[in-house]
């Protein structure tokens, strides 16, 4: 029996498997975790390992390409005039539900790679103006800093690995966001 091999498409088809490879390891890592099987995601995307690897030559290149639409999203929100604090903490509340993987690549690095720092600066940086703002207007405490909001998020993040049941784990975030507001706020 002779396996039927698919036509290699050449470069032409590099966009097209980066793409599928992002959506398959998004998918995988909302489900498994930072830890998810490589092997699968290709598998899950219909390329091999090599245009895996070709494409991202580490598990953590893969992981910051999939959040980088997460950062994007949390950036263009935050980029709105008007956008408050509770509405950005909503979104990264929303995207950590969806994938604790992101939340925790950000505020518990598995290691000091200068691209999850940068990561984590822009998260950072766009909770920074939201802070300030909500400081402002008297509805969060002066002491409140942006690493407090970074480590609410990483606690949330890590407790909500926990809940196997994204239903569950909204409920749980409400409730966790619920307790970590009277500490928060004025």
């Amino acid at each position: 029996m002779t396996a039927t091999r698919r036509p290699n498409r050449g470069p032409k088809a590099a966009a097209r498997n980066r793409a599928a490879l992002i959506a398959a390891a998004r998918e995988a890592f909302a489900s498994c975790g930072y830890d998810a099987s490589l092997t699968d995601v290709a598998r899950a995307a219909g390329v091999g390992q090599g245009s895996l690897y070709r494409h991202f030559p580490d598990r953590l290149s893969l992981a910051l390409a999939v959040f980088e639409d997460s950062i994007a999203e949390l950036e263009a929100l935050a980029a709105r005039p008007g956008t408050t604090l509770e509405e950005v903490l909503a979104l990264v509340t929303e995207q950590t539900v969806a994938s604790t993987t992101f939340i925790r690549l950000v505020t518990v690095p598995p290691q000091p790679d200068p691209r999850i720092l940068r990561l984590r600066e822009r998260v950072g940086m766009l909770l920074e103006a939201g802070l300030a703002e909500a400081q402002r207007a008297g509805r969060v405490r002066a002491q409140v800093t942006t690493d407090d909001l970074l480590l609410a998020i990483g606690m949330l993040a890590l407790l909500l690995t926990e809940i196997p049941v994204a239903s569950e784990r909204t409920e749980a975030a409400r409730r966790i966001w619920r307790m970590l507001r009277h500490g928060i706020e004025s």
